[in-house]
């Protein structure tokens, strides 16, 4: 390495770790004392009345019973010899759980998380939002969406909380049959 190569990189990593040393000490230029002491207020308001429009509860799938739905679709899977992976998703689209089944094709991993994503963002069975497609072909464009059977929305008051999505057996009509065993178990 020659001289003119070693000054420009000893320089580089200089301001680099000069930026991070900056950040670091801007993150952390409030008080401690201050920062705990104002999440206890934005908390222990909440309780006093006209703050409570400051929070929401929600409905959560717990990881105990999107194992046990996923464990029931990929049950209901291999019952009729179908190698499938199944994808549990939460309200946000955030995976819980994914089982891939013995044997399951390498796409099917994806394509179960977005099933179950496009179930639970549209509150539908995805073999019905293929439908819409027809009306609207631009939802296809949608990041992270898949339109094709196979996830099934869970809800809780008829408000979606978590989605179920099977890919790999050789219709959606089947990947969806498998979700929808998945989504009763939680009935259970």
């Amino acid at each position: 390495m020659n001289t003119r190569t070693r000054v420009l990189t000893g320089t580089a990593l200089a301001v680099a770790l000069g930026a991070g040393a900056f950040g670091a000490v801007s993150a952390s230029a409030t008080p401690a004392s201050d920062a705990a002491s104002a999440s206890v207020d934005a908390v222990s308001s909440k309780k006093d009345g006209p703050a409570d429009k400051n929070f929401t509860t929600t409905t959560h799938l717990t990881v105990d019973a999107a194992t046990r739905a996923a464990q029931a679709a990929l049950k209901a899977a291999e019952s009729e010899n179908q190698k499938v992976t199944v994808a549990v998703v939460d309200r946000n689209g955030n995976t819980i759980v994914t089982l891939r089944g013995d044997g399951a094709g390498p796409q099917s991993y994806e394509s179960a998380q977005r099933k179950a994503f496009t179930a639970v963002s549209w509150n539908a069975p995805t073999s019905v939002l293929v439908g819409r497609l027809a009306q609207t072909p631009n939802l296809k464009d949608i990041p992270g969406t898949l339109f094709l059977g196979g996830g099934t929305p869970v809800q809780a008051n008829g408000a979606p909380v978590a989605g179920v999505g099977v890919a790999g057996a050789p219709s959606g009509d089947l990947d969806e049959k498998f979700a929808k065993a998945g989504v009763d178990a939680l009935g259970k």
